[in-house]
């Protein structure tokens, strides 16, 4: 109910003003969120340093880059080689490959180790992306919510993820809309997302 009151700001102004996503309440059972908390605690975060107006800069959170072979990423000025797929983390995309009828290679997870920790304004539109793909973003942990923007106007809403929802961000989202996790309280509890995508192999080269 809260989220869909979150984007009734949207709604109001007529259907095209509404975010072309689709929000699954509780995919993940606890068990499986378990699992995947358990699994994600030796996961090998990082937070690599990236050049800002000029300046260098460490991410205000942490990242790994799981994916097929072939799959680097291009993220934030970064190309990230990937990390092979950890057991239940295969599972998940298994799972969500199945109830989208899509196909996944490769999964951004980011770390956000309390409320400081954020994502700013953007969209998933590298070029190494498949153009008009699904992207779905699995959310575990401390519920936060992801703020969407529209570009032609600025026009926000926002929907409220908590631990087990699945996002799904329909085309032409990516290119219509930005997206950002918003900073929260300082002693917010950590969350750790799981951003899957579809893209080119050996875009960046053998």
């Amino acid at each position: 109910m809260t989220n869909q009151l979150e984007l009734t700001l949207a709604r109001a102004t007529g259907a095209k003003s509404e975010p072309p996503v689709s929000h699954v309440p509780a995919f993940l059972s606890p068990r499986q969120q378990a699992l995947l908390m358990t699994e994600a605690a030796d996961y090998p975060f990082e937070s690599p340093m990236i050049k800002v107006y000029g300046k260098w800069h460490p991410i205000p959170r942490q990242q790994v880059w799981f994916a097929d072979e072939g799959c680097s990423y291009r993220y934030s000025s970064l190309l990230i080689s990937p990390t092979p797929w950890p057991h239940y983390l295969l599972r998940l995309k298994q799972a969500l490959e199945a109830h989208c009828g899509a196909g996944f290679n490769g999964c951004l997870v980011n770390h956000y180790r309390g409320g400081e920790d954020t994502m700013g304004f953007h969209a998933d539109d590298e070029p190494e992306l498949v153009e008009e793909s699904l992207i779905a973003i699995v959310s575990l942990g401390a519920s936060r919510p992801l703020v969407m923007r529209r570009r032609e106007d600025g026009l926000r809403c926002r929907v409220l993820l908590q631990s087990g929802d699945l996002l799904l961000m329909h085309p032409p989202m990516q290119s219509t809309w930005e997206h950002a996790i918003p900073r929260s309280q300082k002693s917010l509890p950590a969350r750790i997302s799981f951003t899957f995508r579809n893209l080119k192999p050996y875009f960046h080269g053998r």
